[in-house]
């Protein structure tokens, strides 16, 4: 089981743990029993929602695929999310993206450039932000709940609404997707800290903004995002039966893998 270790605040200390089948953030925390100090582990907002049921159209293109494809299309699909976050980022940050720039993946390590079709996609964000002209409150800022973790894109003031938005690159959205963003909502903000006023706050909106969207002529497409955190506990109920640990599993692993030689040893012996 292959582990990847992300400090995703250092000043708050915060650890975002994944393996090939789970995601988990952790913060400190002081035993109550004893009064040490420890570490709670929250199961990520993402992989909560993923046990919620996919549908009929889902289990269809995991057959059309065959389930060895269809990994291999989803990892492409996430290396292919991250380089747009992390170029969406660098382009509100500095109000430019060279054509040339490139991304580390984090998983591989390589040096990547953006593809055609996602510098497209980002021309698509450049116009929406320009067309909405929204005023950046908070950015890839991870969030605690009381049973889960995550990392919410963007909160916007749009005008006179503020709004939670998670930033997209498929062609669709899932009712699971619909989960993250509605537990990234309830989760423990302390939005005054934002500039954001309490009666803001109440009326916040949430959406998803899908970007080198193929389906309209904008290349982009708002869409706002009832809040639906009752489905998100219910896949919570879900995800508790079937992890029932309250932490990320461990396994033991030498630190050099060996076998004996048999074959090698048996020709020595002869000779």
């Amino acid at each position: 089981m292959q582990k990847y270790i992300k400090v995703v605040n250092e000043e708050r200390k915060i650890v975002q743990i994944t393996t090939l089948s789970e995601r988990w953030y952790s913060r400190p925390s002081t035993d109550k029993a004893t009064g040490l100090p420890c570490f709670d582990y929250f199961p990520s907002s993402t992989w909560v929602s993923s046990y919620y049921p996919k549908g009929i159209a889902f289990y269809r293109w995991l057959a059309e695929h065959g389930w060895d494809e269809s990994e291999a299309l989803k990892n492409a699909a996430g290396a292919r999310g991250s380089r747009l976050h992390k170029a969406c980022e660098l382009l509100e940050a500095t109000g430019r993206l060279s054509i040339e720039q490139t991304f580390v993946n984090g998983e591989t390590q390589q040096i990547e450039a953006l593809a055609p079709d996602e510098l497209a996609a980002i021309m698509s964000f450049a116009a929406w932000h320009e067309k909405e002209k929204p005023v950046l409150l908070a950015n890839e800022m991870t969030v605690f709940g009381e049973f889960f973790a995550g990392t919410l894109d963007r909160i916007y003031r749009i005008g006179d609404q503020v709004w939670i938005v998670d930033i997209k690159s498929g062609q669709s959205i899932w009712t699971e997707q619909e989960l993250q963003i509605s537990s990234y909502s309830n989760a423990e903000i302390d939005y005054k800290k934002l500039g954001i006023s309490e009666g803001e706050w109440k009326d916040r909106k949430l959406a998803t903004l899908q970007i080198g969207y193929r389906l309209n002529k904008n290349k982009y497409k708002f869409t706002e995002v009832e809040d639906k955190f009752n489905l998100f506990k219910t896949a919570y109920l879900i995800w508790k039966n079937e992890n029932p640990n309250d932490k990320p599993r461990e396994i033991e692993i030498p630190l050099v893998i060996t076998v004996t030689k048999r074959l090698q040893e048996q020709k020595k012996k002869e000779a």
